[in-house]
């Protein structure tokens, strides 16, 4: 009987490994269809005039953080920690190995999905580290992994609101409450990825979804507290989704409250943490003149939600679905087409 091989393949989005990838980085992610939705004709040359133009800035903020992206080295050890956590789990009748499959940045999905073949992977199971759905995060990361590899692929396609992510987020929470000092009266505000409106008007699930992880994080915080949703990390002229978390942190100063930044969408360090959130956003603090600014660790490998994302994989392998939520089929409300289970009854 042939060995059954499980491949783990680690969807993320990548991040330049040093000043010289940080252009084509940004080409990568300009010219995916799934950010800018134009022809490829247009896309491309448009693509190639925007990463021109960011690439100094983006290198400034890079250089913050020694020059590159610690995003690689961060994913490793998460999914390090989650091969450890299946395996001990599994079906000893299964072999099991993870792979890193980046979408804009080195290792490549491609770049995986050859590591993949060549350990004799008999089969796939997709587990982005995405935890909240978006059409162009994890729908457009599982789009190249299916043009990269023609096996059997399952898909875990997301995970907000499972019990071990959010106890994470809350921990996380805590801890950076204590380490500044216990003040009373915090706001948090749960800041995540922004996206444009025009998405989330055509059936992307990805505000819904992250709406839910803060209501499933929200009761394991003191109830007396203040929580606000925002989102960050805007970028050119369509409309976004908002509250802008830059905004929320003026009003946090107009009204005399500190607040506690949770990276509610994030499980990774990155730029838009370590250079964002950290200094762009704490020096808007204290021009705001808040009483303070507290930042949140993003979750990292904290093993309360490696193990709670360890059990959804072993639920997937166990299932009967070629894509599975947290709950197995559908979680999204029917007007969210872009739901990859938009064929199953919401």
């Amino acid at each position: 009987m042939t060995q059954r091989r499980l491949a783990l393949i680690a969807l993320n989005l990548g991040g330049p490994d040093g000043p010289d990838a940080v252009q084509p980085f940004l080409f990568n992610l300009f010219n995916d269809p799934a950010i800018i939705a134009l022809p490829g004709i247009v896309r491309t040359p448009l693509a190639g005039l925007i990463s021109r133009r960011r690439a100094p800035g983006s290198r400034e903020n890079y250089a913050m953080m020694g020059g590159g992206s610690p995003l690689l080295p961060e994913t490793q050890r998460q999914t390090d920690a989650l091969e450890r956590a299946v395996r001990a789990r599994l079906d000893p009748g299964i072999e099991v190995r993870t792979f890193i499959a980046m979408r804009y940045w080195k290792p490549f999905t491609e770049d995986a999905a050859a590591a993949a073949r060549e350990w004799g992977a008999t089969e796939a199971l997709l587990v982005p580290l995405y935890p909240q759905f978006s059409a162009t995060t994890t729908g457009s990361s599982v789009k190249a992994w299916k043009q990269a590899w023609q096996g059997p692929t399952r898909v875990l396609c997301c995970y907000p609101t499972i019990k071990g992510f959010a106890r994470a987020h809350a921990e996380a929470i805590m801890s950076a409450w204590r380490e500044g000092g216990s003040p009373a009266a915090p706001r948090v505000l749960f800041s995540a990825h922004g996206l444009p409106q025009r998405n989330v008007d055509r059936g992307d699930p990805y505000q819904w979804q992250v709406e839910q992880t803060v209501a499933a994080v929200r009761p394991m915080l003191p109830p007396e507290w203040d929580t606000v949703i925002c989102y960050q990390s805007r970028v050119g002229p369509l409309k976004w989704i908002g509250p802008a978390t830059e905004d929320e942190i003026e009003r946090a100063g107009h009204e005399g409250v500190g607040v506690i930044v949770s990276p509610i969408a994030f499980v990774s360090e990155h730029v838009e943490t370590l250079v964002e959130l950290d200094i762009e956003y704490r020096e808007k603090a204290d021009e705001a003149k808040l009483p303070f600014y507290l930042r949140a660790k993003a979750l990292g490998d904290q093993p309360v939600w490696i193990e709670a994302l360890a059990d959804r994989v072993l639920a997937v392998v166990g299932g009967g679905r070629e894509v599975m939520s947290e709950a197995g089929g559908r979680i999204c409300p029917g007007q969210f087409g872009m739901c990859p289970q938009k064929a199953v009854a919401a």
